[in-house]
């Protein structure tokens, strides 16, 4: 497998960054976490450039480009959970309307002509979903959100929305009942999450390179002090390993490849580990001036441990790996 982009799809990225950067710039970031500014008009222009219709597991890799540049951005819509969550677990070709998917805590009982539905989980955009997909041991079914109770709930990330959502008694008719392959839909939600963790670390990345080539001690800029450096490399290397195996997933999943659960468990395992060291040393290298609510590197720093906290830590996902080669050793 390839694993340098082609001309087309340094043609893509260059795209969507010049329209995340038009129409998601730092101050719309800031303003939606500042006073709650809606954030509808630039998910209607993802909707219009056409970025809802990279649901064939033929355009993994172009999706992924796209969820990259936008946890660069501090993307603030459900763009995430509709396109790597649901879509893939409904098989819809263009979800036009924000849409997540609930992977566990909800059991199906089959109650004659239908199934019941009971249980509690938490839910990436589970408050401002208008469809949800609810993946039960028995099978996926789609809901829309007035069937479920959603609440809000406070999370470090202003702009990252994070739900309680809870089915209780919730009737459901049993044609409505898909048979979808979950293991692969959790395939590409994990790709997802890493695409994203590896861009809001890349922005870390490039405030700190900023920052340390113009904060000055001792009549020099701080970046050309070792041990300044020596950090900002780690970081840089520790990108780059997480951006190598995310991209490396997608290709799995574009192809069919049968590692591609693997691949996926060890992409979101590297996003992981990346954000711990560019969190810790991003941090340090800004000073006190990383603490603060004025400093715009908060919100990749933010995002991307948000990410770490979804569907699975990198410790957990390393135990995976761990399991699997095992298995594949007593064969």
């Amino acid at each position: 497998m390839l694993l340098e982009f082609d001309s087309d799809q340094r043609l893509w990225q260059d795209t969507v960054r010049q329209v995340l950067a038009r129409h998601c710039p730092a101050a719309l970031i800031r303003d939606i976490a500042d006073r709650g500014a809606d954030a509808g008009p630039l998910w209607k222009v993802y909707r219009d450039q056409g970025w809802t219709s990279l649901t064939d597991p033929g355009d993994t890799v172009e999706l992924t480009i796209v969820l990259e540049e936008l946890g660069r951005a501090t993307d603030p819509t459900p763009y995430l959970a509709t396109m790597t969550h649901y879509a893939p677990l409904t098989g819809e070709p263009d979800p036009a309307t924000a849409a997540t998917a609930v992977f566990d805590g909800i059991s199906a009982h089959h109650d004659g002509a239908t199934w019941i539905l009971n249980g509690t989980a938490q839910v990436l955009d589970g408050d401002r979903a208008e469809r949800v997909a609810v993946a039960t041991p028995a099978g996926v079914f789609v809901l829309p959100a007035d069937r479920v109770a959603a609440r809000r709930i406070t999370v470090f990330d202003p702009l990252l929305h994070v739900a309680q959502v809870t089915l209780e008694q919730v009737r459901v008719d049993a044609g409505d009942r898909l048979d979808r392959d979950v293991r692969h839909a959790r395939e590409v939600a994990l790709t997802g999450l890493a695409a994203t963790m590896v861009g809001a670390c890349q922005r870390v990345l490039d405030l700190v390179v900023e920052h340390v080539g113009v904060r000055r001690q001792f009549g020099k800029p701080i970046g050309a002090f070792q041990a300044v450096a020596h950090k900002a490399a780690d970081m840089h290397v520790a990108v780059q390993r997480a951006r190598a195996l995310t991209y490396w997933a997608a290709l799995t999943v574009s192809a069919g490849d049968p590692r591609r659960h693997l691949a996926a468990v060890m992409a979101k395992a590297a996003a992981g580990e990346c954000q711990a060291v560019v969190f810790r040393h991003g941090l340090q290298l800004f000073g006190a001036m990383g603490y603060t609510w004025e400093n715009d590197v908060q919100f990749a720093m933010k995002r991307a441990k948000a990410g770490e906290l979804l569907l699975g830590g990198a410790d957990e996902h390393r135990a995976t790996i761990a399991r699997e080669y095992r298995a594949a050793e007593l064969r």
